[in-house]
């Protein structure tokens, strides 16, 4: 039987709206549903929300995320207090990872011993929860990123809660006056080199939810009439656009 309870939300902000405004409610379904009263905050990806150092950001950080699930009753601690941080994660009801820098955070998730821990609580049923970065380690590596590899993590391995490569912010857009490589052609030339991989590319105001053992596409949708997740395979012929009424089943045997 499937145990693994997870939400990966591509993105935690959206213009005009409050820190994680737009997936509140969602959030508080999802604690809801899995009884959680207590969550750890993984706040490691969050490297420049405070000028004084990275302690100092990782307070900030805390202090804007606990801010928001106080409102619909759960308390959130973040790892950076705890001494020993993988007995931490054996003493929380579920795990919360931020977005931010995704080379930051894995590289201490890594360091801390962390990633293992959270992976096999994950796998036994433990609810886990990311938001860009935070969704993006969810995945086997952490190569489909968007972000600058600002420091060098030991490897690319990530938690492979899901066995399909996850880039959260999705976005087609193309500036004509830009000179640099879209999106797509960054995510074509991950799978041509790594023919096995797939690649959920899930746009701003999605998430992937993973529940029972069935894998949806939930949110709000794309006010452009697009559909909200890409799917890269190695064929290009296979890359294929899905809405949120779709079955994503098949990404689990990816």
């Amino acid at each position: 039987m499937d145990k693994r309870n997870l939400l990966l939300i591509s993105n935690s902000t959206m213009r005009g709206e409050a820190y994680l405004g737009w997936c509140k409610d969602m959030i508080a379904d999802f604690c809801r549903r899995h009884n959680v009263k207590k969550v750890l905050f993984v706040p490691y990806a969050g490297v420049s929300l405070a000028p004084n150092g990275l302690t100092k950001s990782y307070d900030a950080y805390e202090a804007k995320v606990a801010a928001v699930y106080k409102e619909f009753g759960v308390k959130l601690t973040s790892v950076h207090h705890k001494a020993l941080p993988v007995n931490a994660v054996y003493d929380t009801d579920c795990v919360a990872v931020g977005g931010g820098n995704t080379f930051h955070l894995v590289r201490e998730l890594q360091r801390t011993g962390l990633m293992q821990a959270i992976r096999q609580r994950a796998f036994d049923g433990m609810p886990y929860m990311g938001w860009s970065a935070g969704s993006n380690v969810a995945g086997p590596t952490l190569c489909t990123t968007n972000d600058m590899p600002i420091v060098m993590p030991a490897s690319f391995d990530c938690m492979g809660l899901v066995p399909f490569q996850i880039n959260p912010h999705y976005t087609d857009f193309f500036d004509p006056k830009h000179g640099g490589e879209t999106r797509d052609d960054r995510l074509k030339e991950y799978i041509m080199v790594n023919p096995k991989a797939t690649v959920a590319a899930i746009r701003e105001a999605t998430a992937l939810l993973l529940e029972d053992g069935k894998l949806s596409l939930i949110g709000n949708p794309n006010p452009q009439g697009k559909k909200e997740c890409k799917v890269f395979k190695t064929k290009m012929e296979n890359t294929k656009e899905y809405g949120l009424k779709d079955n994503l089943g098949f990404l689990l045997k990816a």
